[in-house]
C-alpha cells in the first residue's frame, strides 16, 4: 500500500495500544451513526487506527481478534467497503463472511429479529450495508453482538471515521478545521458532518435548494466558490447516489454548478486538499486532473477505510 507512513508520531505497539485506547464502554457497542457516539469515542477509533495503520507499515503482526467471526450482510454493490472489512478481519486474526442479502432467509421473509438472534449465536459482529436505516437499527436492537453502518440512504459512519482521519493525518487536527463539502447533502455528508463537529471542526456546505443534509447547525451557502475560500479541505461525492438512479439527469442539472473542477479549486487556498469518497465520475462531481493530481488525499482516504474500521472492530468486540 502507498502513503502508510502518514500517521501520528510514535505509535505505540498494537497490543499496548488497544489496552490504552480501549474505553471498557466500547466493548458490545454498535455504530449505527455517528451521532450516537461522543467525541472521546471518536478520538479513541482514530487513535488506535493510527496506531494499527504503522503497525501494518511496518509488518507488525496485529491480531487483536483471534478467533473473532464477522458477519458482512451486503444488499449493496461496493469496493472498498467489503474489501477494506474483508482484509482487516483478516489482520486482526479473525475470519470474514460475506452474506449477500439475496442469500439469506431474510430475501424469503424471515424476520430480521429471528435473524438478528441466530446470527448472534454464530457471529461476534456484524457488519451491514444496505439501503434502509431502519433495518440498521432494528437488528442491532436484537442482536446481542455489536452491529457496524457499512452504509445506508441516511449515513455513512465508517466513511466519516476514514474522513477525519485523513485530515488529522494532513493537518495534524481536526479540531478548527475549515471544512467545504460541494454538491448533494447525502448520507456521506451527513456522517462526516456529525463526525466534524463533535471533533470542532467548521464544515461549510454548498448547494441548491432542496439538497441540504438533515444536519442541524450546519452553515448552508448557494456559491461553491464562497465555500472553498478560505477552506482547509474541499470534499465532494457523486451526485446520484444507489437508489436514486431515475433522478439522475435532474441531479445533473441541478448541482452541475458544484463540481470541483480546476477554476473552482484555484479559488481555495493553496494548501487546501480535495477528498472524494470514491468511486467518482469524471467530468462530473470532481476533475479527474484533481482527483490523481498532487492535492489530492483521495487515496488516503480511501486506504483509511482499512484502518479506522480494524480500530473500530478491535474496540468493540468482545
Amino acid at each position: 500500500m502507498q502513503n502508510m507512513s502518514a500517521t501520528l508520531p510514535h505509535p505505540l505497539p498494537p497490543l499496548e495500544a488497544l489496552e490504552r485506547r480501549s474505553p471498557g464502554h466500547l466493548k458490545g457497542r454498535s455504530l449505527l451513526r455517528i451521532a450516537d457516539w461522543s467525541a472521546d469515542d471518536l478520538l479513541a477509533v482514530l487513535d488506535l487506527a493510527a496506531d494499527l495503520k504503522a503497525a501494518q507499515a511496518r509488518f507488525e503482526p496485529h491480531p487483536l481478534l483471534p478467533g473473532r467471526t464477522v458477519g458482512m450482510i451486503f444488499d449493496k454493490p461496493s469496493t472498498r467497503t467489503r474489501v477494506s472489512f474483508e482484509v482487516g478481519v483478516a489482520q486482526l486474526g479473525g475470519a470474514a463472511l460475506y452474506l449477500a442479502g439475496r442469500d439469506l432467509q431474510l430475501g424469503r421473509g424471515e424476520t430480521i429479529r429471528d435473524t438478528a438472534k441466530v446470527l448472534s449465536r454464530y457471529l461476534n459482529a456484524i457488519v451491514i450495508r444496505i439501503s434502509s436505516q431502519a433495518t440498521v437499527d432494528e437488528l442491532a436492537a436484537e442482536a446481542d453482538i455489536p452491529v457496524v453502518n457499512a452504509l445506508t440512504d441516511l449515513a455513512h459512519p465508517c466513511q466519516a471515521l476514514a474522513d477525519v482521519l485523513t485530515i488529522r493525518e494532513r493537518l495534524g487536527r481536526v479540531e478548527g478545521v475549515r471544512i467545504a463539502w460541494l454538491g448533494d447533502g447525502n448520507n456521506v455528508c451527513a456522517s462526516l458532518l456529525e463526525a466534524s463537529l463533535a471533533l470542532g471542526a467548521s464544515p461549510v456546505v454548498a448547494c441548491p435548494p432542496g439538497y441540504e443534509p438533515a444536519v442541524a447547525g450546519v452553515e448552508i451557502v448557494r456559491d461553491p466558490a464562497e465555500a472553498v475560500v478560505g477552506a482547509d479541505v474541499v470534499v465532494t461525492d457523486v451526485w446520484t447516489s444507489m437508489g436514486f438512479e431515475e433522478e439522475a439527469e435532474q441531479r445533473k442539472a441541478d448541482l452541475g454548478p458544484y463540481a470541483l473542477d480546476e477554476a473552482l479549486f484555484a479559488q481555495a487556498p493553496p494548501g487546501a486538499f480535495a477528498m472524494h469518497c470514491l468511486p467518482a465520475h469524471y467530468g462530473e462531481e470532481i476533475s479527474e486532473s484533481i482527483a490523481h493530481g498532487p492535492r489530492s488525499a483521495v487515496w488516503d482516504e480511501a486506504e483509511n477505510r482499512l484502518h479506522v474500521q480494524k480500530a473500530l472492530l478491535a474496540l468493540i468486540v468482545s
